[in-house]
């Protein structure tokens, strides 16, 4: 009777023990899995990290790294920009974007839009550049960088063959055509804090000259090298605009890119070397006095 009760004994304790341990083998199992999970998870983590971050750090420079060099421009402007019966850009803004774009070892990327939709084009990084005839003036400086100036001009008032307006006296209650978003629109509104007169904005050159034959507006107020060049075509008239001085045509860049120091170099080079003095020969554009 002792001896079978010392043997259930026995068996009762070595039970005991084993769960005991299997128990603290679980639990030490659990622990480790637990363990390799948070590690993994660890380094998954480190690893989407690195992809993001070297994501980021690619996506800033990829089209550039790819070799195409994108540019906005608004193709409404000749001799500057314009597209021709065969659909290609021509004009002088075109050839010099050309030059700058082998200069650097890029191909170069068109995209036609409305002027003032230019600057927004380069905030939001859709343009590397943009050569549109553009004046690089104090308030665009605030949104954009520019590179030198490479051209000079003016602004001008277009008028109809014939027409008493001959000076900046007889704008006295006109209708003045401008273009929307350019330096004659900010122009022309510092014009009516010293003469009285109505503004009418456009998204396009060419319609202010259309607005202009038809009537709707008395004057087309534009930019000297492209407003010569519709006086000859259409047979019309005008004068200089004596009270503005031009801070010159340049190019744009979004905000801090690294471009704006290699195509400004560009262009320095280019002024140096009279490749934008043939441009200009070219596209016979006069330089402003």
């Amino acid at each position: 009777m002792k001896k079978w009760l010392l043997s259930i004994l026995f068996i009762v304790a070595a039970m005991l023990v084993i769960s005991a341990c299997g128990a603290e083998s679980e639990d030490e199992a659990v622990g480790d899995l637990e363990e390799e999970s948070s590690e993994e998870s660890s380094g998954a983590e480190e690893e989407s990290d690195e992809e993001v971050e070297g994501s980021s750090e690619s996506s800033g420079e990829a089209a550039i790294e790819d070799g195409v060099l994108k540019m906005g421009t608004s193709a409404d402007f000749p001799p500057f920009e314009s597209i021709d019966e065969s659909g290609e850009f021509v004009g002088f803004d075109i050839d010099l974007a050309h030059k700058i774009a082998d200069e650097l070892g890029y191909e170069l990327e068109i995209s036609d839009m409305s002027f003032d939709g230019l600057i927004g084009a380069l905030q939001s990084e859709r343009v590397h550049m943009v050569l549109a005839g553009m004046s690089a003036t104090e308030e665009r400086k605030e949104n954009v960088d520019f590179s030198p100036a490479y051209h000079h001009s003016g602004e001008y008032f277009v008028t109809q063959d014939g027409s008493d307006i001959t000076s900046i006296e007889d704008i006295e209650g006109k209708v003045i055509g401008v273009q929307q978003g350019t330096i004659q629109e900010e122009g022309a509104k510092t014009l009516q804090e010293d003469y009285d007169f109505e503004i009418k904005g456009m998204t396009e050159s060419s319609t202010l000259i259309q607005e202009l034959i038809t009537g709707r507006v008395d004057i087309a107020y534009m930019d000297t090298t492209v407003a010569e060049g519709h006086i000859e075509e259409q047979g019309l008239a005008g004068f200089e605009d004596p009270t503005t001085a031009s801070p010159g045509m340049a190019v744009a860049f979004p905000k801090d890119s690294e471009l704006t120091d290699e195509v400004s170099e560009v262009i320095e080079k280019f002024l140096e070397d009279g490749t934008i003095e043939e441009l200009e020969e070219k596209w016979e554009l006069g330089e402003d006095e």
